[in-house]
């Protein structure tokens, strides 16, 4: 089979299609034939040697990516058979192996594809949807009547998240560059905030929830509009005790978490999909063999949405 195989930490030329052994099936696993992997900014931080490199920098050949949607070619697990399309995300934050025509997957991460989607809109709903899910319902809890703000809200995460939250019955507030408020507002989210010189100091601390997909300064103006008592996750890697501390000294619970694996969730996710509550919005496809340029565009930090490669 084909994968592309990352040589060593560093730029994107670093990334290679090699011909490598379909990988072996065992007890409780399905293996996929891929037929669509989206990219994630943690793939562009995993591959310049930051992200999760250090847990799966032992692994030879190393191979990128957690995010699939295929078919069922071999099954050793009663939850999927031959020929059922699935998709989720594999084995994060460890050694996925997604950037292959073929992916061994526990079946315990994965969920049947809805018939009303494709693979590449099913690829685009793994790794983001899992995080926004994860860190709304699981860890938020967040409810009907509260308000909510989500950074970055026309990125990957930040545009299912806006999604996620409308459905729970929050009130959405979405913040991105001018250019995309329509996009944001489209997205079901109440108001828009054009991050680009706001006064956050200015306003209120009027939100129950934050998500914060950025990181850095941001956390701090965050802390600014969210109310005593409220809470902040944020997801970018590494700044766990950073926030906890910081949030402690403004009356409010903020901590970091890291998305897991988790098929119960893929189905809540699946759900979603199906009845077209949740529509991942996909940037660019790229063909197998463009994998550079899409780590290229996904460093760019512009990415509306999701970037998709097709096997």
């Amino acid at each position: 089979m084909k994968a592309i195989v990352l040589k060593a930490p560093g730029g994107a030329e670093n990334l290679s299609i090699q011909d490598l052994d379909k990988p072996a099936v065992t007890t409780g696993e399905v293996l996929v034939r891929v037929k669509a992997i989206s990219i994630n900014p943690v793939d562009v931080k995993s591959r310049s040697g930051k992200g999760v490199y250090g847990r799966i920098k032992d692994e030879n050949p190393l191979v990128l990516g957690w995010d699939i949607s295929g078919t069922v070619v071999e099954s050793h697990d009663t939850k999927f058979q031959i020929g059922d399309e699935v998709f989720g995300m594999v084995n994060f934050p460890g050694h996925g192996r997604a950037y292959a025509e073929y992916v061994a997957a526990p079946a315990s991460q994965l969920a049947l594809k809805p018939q009303n989607i494709t693979h590449e809109e099913a690829a685009a709903a793994t790794l983001v949807a899992l995080t926004a899910w994860q860190a709304l319902v699981t860890n938020a809890n967040v409810r009907k009547g509260q308000k909510v703000l989500i950074h970055a809200a026309s990125g990957g995460v930040g545009h299912i998240a806006v999604q996620i939250a409308k459905y729970l019955g929050a009130t959405v507030v979405g913040t991105s560059s001018a250019k995309n408020r329509d996009f944001v507002l489209g997205l079901g989210a109440d108001a828009h905030i054009d991050y680009q010189g706001y006064d956050w100091a200015a306003h209120p601390r009027e939100f129950d929830f934050v998500l914060d997909t950025i990181g850095g300064d941001n956390i701090d103006l965050s802390l600014e509009v969210t109310r005593e008592g409220g809470s902040i996750i944020s997801i970018p890697t590494g700044l766990n005790e950073e926030v906890t501390s910081k949030a402690a000294s403004k009356g409010v619970k903020g901590y970091f978490i890291l998305v897991q694996s988790n098929g119960a969730d893929m189905e809540q996710v699946a759900s979603l999909l199906e009845k077209e509550i949740l529509k991942p919005h996909i940037f660019e496809t790229y063909g197998f063999d463009q994998i550079q340029e899409a780590h290229l565009q996904q460093e760019t930090g512009r990415t509306v949405g999701k970037l998709i490669i097709t096997t």
